[in-house]
């Protein structure tokens, strides 16, 4: 089963239009795949409320080191985090995606 991690960017976003965009591509990587994936949830609702945006992207790229792929989709190039996840995952040899929304 793959492991897969999702980066998009979040800014000015509703939780709704993230998870929107989130479950489109979920349903496009189970259906190329064929087969049972777990998605990795780096999505964090319930995170303190004075989380900086450092604290998200620790908290991500420790998500990202247990992935065998990363999908980078929508405007991820224009985020900063996004390109510092993009980074990290073609540094250390996870497979890499680039899906529109």
């Amino acid at each position: 089963m793959k492991k897969i991690f999702i980066s998009q960017p979040m800014k000015d976003k509703t939780d709704e239009q993230i998870l929107a965009e989130r479950n489109k591509v979920i349903e496009e990587i189970k259906t190329h795949y064929k087969e049972d994936v777990e998605i990795i949830d780096s999505f964090f609702q319930n995170a303190p409320h004075n989380a900086k945006p450092l604290w998200f992207l620790g908290k991500s790229i420790e998500l990202l080191a247990g992935a065998d792929i990363a999908v980078f989709i929508g405007d991820w190039h224009y985020a900063r985090g996004c390109r510092i996840e993009h980074m990290c995952a073609i540094e250390y040899g996870i497979e890499v995606w680039q899906m529109e929304v």
